[in-house]
């Protein structure tokens, strides 16, 4: 038998345990919440007296929802087909041949599995090397376009650059949160954002955005990988 363990968690203020029949919010009535802890799982259940208003009732599941959400996410783990890619990208083999080349990836997309338990492989959310000059031109640009426009992402980006003194290639961990994604898809990618950090040892840059405004101008990503000393990136001048 799991054991079963009753947390104490904070509410919103509307929303303090009262005694039976005592004032809540503008009205008389029960309001309570009890969370239950099983195993990993967090369980929330609430109950308010038909007196409290339907939105007060509403507002105040939701809330004991995204509490329930953050604290699942806290045990995500990342696939082992995440951590390969990763490395794939971090290590630049000298000696590869033209195929293995082509098949390097410049950047692509993580989500979370559907389950909300994994971190996995955005499917088909990929540039390769070998895209680039057929059908890939920009790959900055064909990148902020993969990105969705209405949920959050984890992204690794291989980005090409010069300095005033030399050209270099960095990976970038970008952080997409754009402000439209649905608030429980917020909550859960930025809870679980250290999971997948701690398997990308080594990146230097991360970058989290949260708009099309913050992506469009490259100038942005120059910024972080070098500030005013980088004069172009994928070969466009700054």
């Amino acid at each position: 038998m799991p054991q079963i363990e009753l947390l104490s968690v904070s509410t919103p203020r509307m929303y303090k345990t009262q005694p039976a029949n005592k004032t809540v919010g503008p009205s008389v009535g029960r309001c309570s919440c009890t969370l239950l802890k099983s195993g990993s799982r967090l369980h929330a259940r609430s109950r308010c007296v038909s007196s409290v208003s339907a939105t007060l009732q509403h507002q105040f599941i939701q809330h004991t929802d995204r509490l329930t959400a953050t604290t699942m996410a806290s045990g995500v783990k990342v696939t082992d087909e995440v951590i390969a890619v990763f490395n794939d990208m971090k290590v630049r083999k000298a000696q590869a041949n033209e195929d293995e080349k082509r098949k390097r990836k410049k950047a692509i997309l993580f989500c979370l599995s559907k389950d909300l338990k994994n971190i996995v492989l955005d499917d088909g959310k990929e540039i390769l090397l070998g895209d680039l000059g057929t059908t890939v031109q920009d790959p900055y640009q064909h990148f902020v376009k993969m990105l969705p426009p209405d949920d959050c992402r984890y992204a690794l980006y291989d980005a090409t650059y010069e300095t005033k003194e030399t050209k270099k290639e960095d990976l970038v961990f970008i952080f997409w949160a754009p402000d439209n994604a649905p608030l429980k898809s917020k909550m859960i990618y930025a809870s679980s954002k250290d999971a997948i950090k701690r398997k990308f040892e080594g990146i230097k840059h991360e970058w989290q955005v949260n708009g099309l405004e913050d992506l469009k101008d490259r100038h942005t990503l120059a910024e972080k990988l070098g500030g005013s000393s980088v004069v172009s990136l994928e070969g466009s001048p700054i």
